[in-house]
């Protein structure tokens, strides 16, 4: 990792809004606004993704981490801008579960890494359907903290089919680490352990989605 990017790593920590845009600032010079969020804030987030993986980083940090760099990519590439990833109609919900917290760190780190989906928030598998279909989505994240939220995964996908819509599904959460065969029994495409993993997924997946 590159000092700069060692440096905005620990401005991301410490929760030091004014350092990690100094650091920003500063890197403009030299690298173009997408070339930035790759080197440098997905670098960063990655490696505070693993670290919280490894309980040396707290989730609070993981989050803030993920607002702050949101607030530096919507600077830097507003949704209208070019330099945002050209990418198919892509969604987050949380099915039937309450606790969002999850959701909403995938969410801000997708859209620190360049990305622009939409957070549908708590819903349910009908409304998932009935607003996917509007929007005409093609890749959907499904966030879960709560068995039977991962387990209405399924009913979610075999409504998706029955809608004849061509989406892919990713899950990720509890349930879905502690049996590393859930995903495919609920018939998702992918699964991701952490926010990082996360956006490697969403590359990989939206590069086979027409």
């Amino acid at each position: 990792m590159t000092p700069p990017a060692a440096e905005f790593e620990q401005a991301l920590l410490a929760l030091d809004r004014l350092a990690a845009r100094r650091l920003v600032d500063e890197a403009r010079a030299s690298l173009s606004p997408l070339e930035l969020v790759d080197q440098l804030i997905v670098t960063a987030l990655t490696r505070i993704g693993e670290s919280w993986e490894r309980g040396d980083a707290a989730l609070a940090q993981v989050y803030m981490s993920g607002r702050i760099t949101e607030e530096i990519v919507d600077e830097l590439l507003p949704p209208g801008d070019p330099e945002r990833k050209d990418q198919p109609p892509m969604a987050i919900a949380v099915l039937n579960d309450y606790h969002l917290l999850g959701k909403r760190i995938v969410y801000a780190t997708l859209r620190a890494a360049g990305f622009d989906l939409k957070d549908y928030g708590r819903v349910t598998v009908e409304e998932t359907v009935r607003r996917a279909r509007a929007d005409r989505i093609r890749l959907l994240l499904i966030s879960t903290l709560m068995l039977n939220s991962a387990l209405q995964v399924k009913k979610l996908v075999a409504e998706l089919r029955a809608a004849r819509l061509d989406i892919r599904v990713i899950v990720g959460g509890a349930p879905f680490s502690y049996d590393p065969g859930l995903w495919r029994e609920v018939e998702a495409d992918a699964m991701g352990r952490s926010a990082a993993e996360a956006v490697s997924l969403v590359r990989t997946t939206l590069g086979g989605v027409a």
